[in-house]
């Protein structure tokens, strides 16, 4: 038959799985580093956003970063003294689990791990849904502004009457009042605080509460890095940094990086 000339849809978003040649091209580029640099670190990540991952690799430029499947680096390294790919490395296996990675570095333990913690230090963004509240945050009754109540009045603007039907979609009691949004006094989300209750403390988010903290330019997620453990070629030992860090963390990372 001949070749059809209809239009075909391409879909943009279409993501090409990664193959077994980029897992073990991943496999062999960790066993690579392992007799280059003097260290291996192993850190976790708390509120994943790859913009930060990656401005940490370009700071990082003189080290080697892998973001990938545990399993695959675990298998990299090795499970126990009889496939450890180098002294006593396999014991920093059991750290990899949940969002973590490795980085091979020759930068020595006391002057990296400050490093990280300032690189990752006031890098927050939107919280996600299933985050978990690191605070609460209230919209006062009386005029809707567009910081919710986190600066003063007088330092803040009246929402956008635009706004209007999405927070009552939201489930907000708003409604125009002289052409501003104002948020009426009620029974919903109400408490002794005097305003409507978008989340407390501690509360797991769902969509509907990110979204309205977005709304309100309300930023709960911190970037965050945590060492856990590093492995050291000259004392070929392991040496736990932050291993409670691990604490509820269950599942591996399925997406692969070098």
């Amino acid at each position: 038959m001949p070749k059809s000339k209809r239009s075909k849809v391409v879909h943009m978003t279409n993501v090409n799985k990664k193959t077994r040649e980029h897992k073990e091209r991943l496999f062999e580029n960790i066993r690579e580093c392992v007799p280059q640099y003097q260290h291996c670190f192993v850190f976790s990540i708390d509120n994943m956003r790859n913009t930060y991952l990656k401005g940490v690799r370009q700071e990082l430029s003189d080290s080697r970063l892998f973001f990938g499947k545990t399993k695959l680096m675990a298998r990299a390294l090795g499970h126990g003294p009889e496939d450890s790919y180098a002294d006593n490395i396999y014991k920093l296996t059991p750290y990899l689990r949940g969002t973590v990675g490795l980085i091979f570095t020759n930068r020595q333990p006391e002057q990296l791990l400050p490093f990280l913690e300032n690189l990752a230090a006031d890098k927050v963004d939107f919280a996600r849904a299933g985050a978990t509240a690191t605070r609460g945050f209230v919209v006062p009754y009386g005029t809707v502004y567009a910081t919710g109540g986190e600066v003063p009045a007088e330092h803040d603007v009246p929402i956008g009457h635009t706004l209007e039907p999405e927070l009552r979609r939201l489930g907000v009691p708003v409604r125009m009042v002289k052409g501003r949004v104002v948020l009426e006094e009620g029974p919903e989300g109400g408490d002794a605080g005097g305003g409507y209750v978008v989340c407390k403390e501690g509360d797991v988010l769902d969509s509907r509460q990110t979204r309205l903290l977005k709304l309100f330019s309300i930023c709960l997620s911190e970037f965050k890095i945590k060492v856990l453990a590093y492995w050291s070629a000259a004392t070929s030992e392991v040496t736990p940094v932050d291993p409670e860090a691990m604490d509820g963390v269950e599942g591996d990372n399925d997406e692969g990086s070098d």
